[in-house]
């Protein structure tokens, strides 16, 4: 038995005459959640939503990933008591910031364990998020960069119904926009007071106080030319559903105002989109909406691209967070934020205000 004893403990001693362990990386022991078969390998990976985004639960019931997703061995808990044994720990930063939760930095951390940051807000909502340097170990947002990547929508092929599918030109206005929270000092209100001055805009939205439901919202844009997929925050692969939704599902040929051209490129179909920053001047962008939507042919090119694509939305925080086990063994297994912060607000320093 003495003899069983003598070689792990020279082996301790040398990684220590060595420098130990990877500095900030815990080795795993038997108890930790990774210790059974690497990280991942083929065993069941357990991911523990610490808290509900917008305190808004859904049932996590049978195996969830498989069922509805076909992502296999990824366990969603969200009991707390499952902290022990989870691998990943996922915290919301809108209730973080808001101190409406709580990290549970009182808790011993067990080993291996990966604490992840999740968010779908643009930097400038996010809050300060200083105090988190050295705690998070993976990122998931919307961003291309981040360790599990979750857009708010994406282009799939279309299969047998592809040839079915008939561009929408029952148009009868110009250009619209859906806003609620219009903010003066915004890009996006800047552009919109510079156009309409030279084309008609048709307004909707809690602003003007013209609600839309959601069941009139894809109809009503459907009777557009050009939808103002305009975003509050012009930041990096930041495109939400003003695009994905309003305009694509809604048949209207979007105008977008968010992250550069090259960023909207890399995720929608070809000649499917406008961008403002490609126009030297709003005028000289109202006047080729103007005679685009005078001529049928390139108009319709803009929306060629329905017959080969469709929408798919993001909306499911359950399939947002079942990504993570597609994604948990191609992962480093020893990152830290060391600055959070700095990764979060790092791409949108050039861009203009």
């Amino acid at each position: 038995m003495k003899n069983r004893l003598v070689f792990p403990i020279l082996c301790v001693l040398l990684l220590s005459l060595l420098g130990g362990w990877p500095r900030g990386f815990q080795a795993p022991t038997a108890n930790s959640p990774s210790a059974a078969s690497g990280w991942g390998g083929g065993r069941n990976v357990t991911v523990l939503l610490w808290h509900w985004p917008f305190n808004r639960p859904v049932s996590l019931r049978g195996d969830v990933c498989w069922d509805l997703y076909g992502i296999p061995r990824c366990r969603l808990v969200d009991q707390r008591s499952l902290f022990p044994s989870a691998d990943v720990v996922v915290f919301h930063n809108r209730e973080l910031v808001q101190r409406r939760q709580k990290l549970p930095l009182e808790l011993p951390r067990p080993q291996g364990q990966r604490w992840a940051w999740m968010s779908l807000e643009a930097p400038d909502h996010n809050g300060n998020l200083r105090q988190y340097a050295n705690v998070f170990n993976m990122t998931i947002t919307y961003r291309r960069d981040a360790d599990v990547t979750v857009p708010y929508g994406e282009v799939q092929p279309r299969q047998a119904e592809r040839h079915q599918v008939q561009d929408p030109l029952n148009k009868s206005v110009l250009v619209c926009w859906v806003v609620s929270n219009y903010r003066e000092h915004q890009k996006r209100s800047e552009v919109y007071r510079e156009l309409k001055a030279a084309v008609p805009v048709q307004i909707y939205g809690r602003w003007t106080k013209k609600p839309l439901t959601s069941r009139a919202l894809l109809p009503t844009i459907s009777r557009c030319h050009f939808y103002l997929s305009f975003e509050n925050s012009l930041s990096k692969d930041y495109i939400t559903e003003k695009l994905w939704r309003n305009a694509y599902q809604g048949g209207a040929v979007p105008v977008v105002l968010g992250p550069p051209p090259d960023d909207y490129k890399t995720v929608a179909p070809p000649h499917s989109f406008i961008h403002v920053d490609e126009f030297a001047s709003v005028k000289d962008l109202a006047e080729y909406l103007r005679q685009l939507a005078g001529d049928e042919r390139r108009y319709s090119e803009y929306l060629a691209w329905r017959r080969e694509w469709r929408v798919k939305l993001f909306a499911d925080w359950r399939e947002r967070l079942c990504q993570i086990c597609s994604r948990f063994d191609s992962l480093p297994q020893q990152k830290v934020y060391a600055d959070l912060e700095a990764w979060v607000n790092a791409v949108t320093s050039s861009l203009p205000n």
